[in-house]
């Protein structure tokens, strides 16, 4: 008998600009750990790029060995010399039909976003939001609030969070708002990469049932890379589950750079 359900695959990377435990700045290592993963979708944070990338590129940049990929960018700012941006990006190699990206900044903080991409995976519509939350507990409170914002307007699709949440606190998490709403998922240790005790790199599925394995990846390349491990979850998708819509034209951005 047809088994209708497949396995999608979904990771979350902080690749701390592309450098490496050794200092070394080197986007091939992390381009090879990805390629490792094997992941349908690829959420990284701290990703640095030259600002004269356009917006509205779709093809990888800097990692350019990944071109089964398309790309969304979700810069949050630049650097001081305002020669490149730092932030988020989804790899997908699946199409993009909408993206948003979503600001989280607080006033004195260094700026945070999250980025939004409604995906067509072969017939399955998938809301997916990556995010990269502020150090300090009031900021991770605000920047919780406008993502549970989010999950209010697309409420009863399917939905992939993740990302690096920067909540490591007993008792003074505030992802806890996230785990009632989406279910709560495994913490898996993936920080520093010397010595991974801290579990600040999350996935959460909505619906729940649908995460089958959640889990480090600890590679001899990953140990490489960056300071952080990527954390990678295999997702069941239905074969004729919730479509993607017909009506969508394109890819609606919203910058939130100038």
């Amino acid at each position: 008998m047809h088994d209708p359900r497949r396995l999608f695959r979904v990771a979350t990377y902080n690749v701390h600009a592309c450098i490496g435990p050794d200092g070394r700045h080197d986007p091939a290592r992390i381009a090879a750990v990805i390629a490792e993963l094997d992941a349908d979708v690829v959420a990284l944070q701290e990703f640095s790029y030259p600002a004269d990338i356009a917006l509205e590129t779709r093809t990888p940049v800097v990692l350019t060995e990944l071109d089964a990929y398309e790309c969304a960018l979700g810069p949050t700012r630049h650097n001081h010399a305002r020669t490149h941006f730092f932030g988020n990006v989804i790899l997908t190699r699946h199409r993009l039909r909408e993206i948003h990206r979503v600001d989280l900044s607080v006033l004195h903080r260094e700026p945070r976003g999250a980025l939004a991409a409604t995906i067509d995976a072969d017939g399955t519509e998938l809301h997916v939001l990556a995010a990269h939350l502020g150090l300090r507990l009031s900021e991770r409170r605000f920047q919780v609030r406008q993502i549970v914002n989010y999950l209010d307007s697309v409420q009863g699709t399917f939905v992939i969070v993740l990302g690096d949440f920067n909540d490591w606190l007993p008792g003074r998490s505030v992802v806890h708002t996230l785990d009632r709403r989406l279910g709560r998922a495994p913490r898996l240790r993936s920080f520093p990469i010397r010595w991974p005790v801290l579990s600040l790199d999350r996935v959460w599925v909505q619906p729940r049932s649908a995460m089958q394995r959640l889990f480090v990846h600890r590679s001899q390349a990953a140990r490489l890379a960056s300071d952080h491990y990527p954390i990678v979850a295999d997702i069941e998708l239905p074969a004729d589950g919730l479509k993607a819509s017909q009506t969508t034209s394109g890819v609606r951005s919203l910058p939130s750079i100038a």
